[in-house]
C-alpha cells in the first residue's frame, strides 16, 4: 500500500546554544519534510500470500473430509459390532435357557433313577458355562453400545 509520512522540525540550528549567535543572526530555525512511497515492486509477496492461503484452505479441506471419512467409518463399524453383539446376546439367551431346561430334565431323570450324578454335574456345568458366556455377551453388547454413543449421544 502506499505510505505518506510528514516530518516537522524546529529548534536552534547552530553550533552554540543561543538565539541569537555573536553577529545578531537568528539561531533558531525549523524545517519540513514529506515523503510519499508508491510500491511499484513488491518481489511477489502479494501472490506469495494469496497462494499460502490457498494452500492452508485446500489443507483444512482435505483434513475437514478425512474426518468425516474417519468419523462416517467408525459410526458403520460401531453400528455393525452393536448389531452383531445383540445378535449374539440373543442366541446366549436362548442357549442359557435351553441350558437351564437340560439340567432340570437332568434333575428329574436322575430322581427317577434313569441319570446318573455324572449327567447332573455335566448338566450344571453346561449351564454355568451358558450363564457366563452371556454375561460376557452382555458386557461385549454394552461395550458396543457405549462406542457408538461417544460418536452418536445418547439414544
Amino acid at each position: 500500500m502506499p505510505a505518506l509520512t510528514f516530518d516537522y522540525f524546529y529548534g536552534i540550528d547552530a553550533p552554540q546554544f543561543a538565539v541569537r549567535d555573536f553577529e545578531g543572526r537568528r539561531n533558531l530555525g525549523y524545517a519540513a519534510t514529506a515523503s510519499l512511497t508508491l510500491p511499484i515492486w513488491n518481489w511477489g509477496s502479494t501472490q506469495s500470500k494469496i497462494k499460502q492461503a490457498d494452500l492452508r484452505r485446500r489443507h483444512a479441506r482435505v483434513v475437514l473430509c478425512a474426518a468425516q471419512r474417519t468419523l462416517l467409518a467408525d459410526l458403520r463399524s460401531f453400528y455393525g459390532e452393536a448389531q452383531t453383539a445383540r445378535a449374539e446376546l440373543e442366541s446366549l439367551a436362548r442357549s442359557a435357557e435351553l441350558a437351564a431346561e437340560s439340567l432340570r430334565l437332568t434333575t428329574l431323570r436322575y430322581q427317577g433313577g434313569e441319570a446318573t450324578v455324572l449327567e447332573v454335574v455335566d448338566a450344571q456345568n453346561t449351564l454355568t458355562m451358558a450363564r457366563n458366556a452371556y454375561d460376557d455377551g452382555q458386557a461385549r453388547f454394552r461395550l458396543a453400545l457405549a462406542n457408538l454413543q461417544t460418536l452418536t449421544g445418547n439414544f
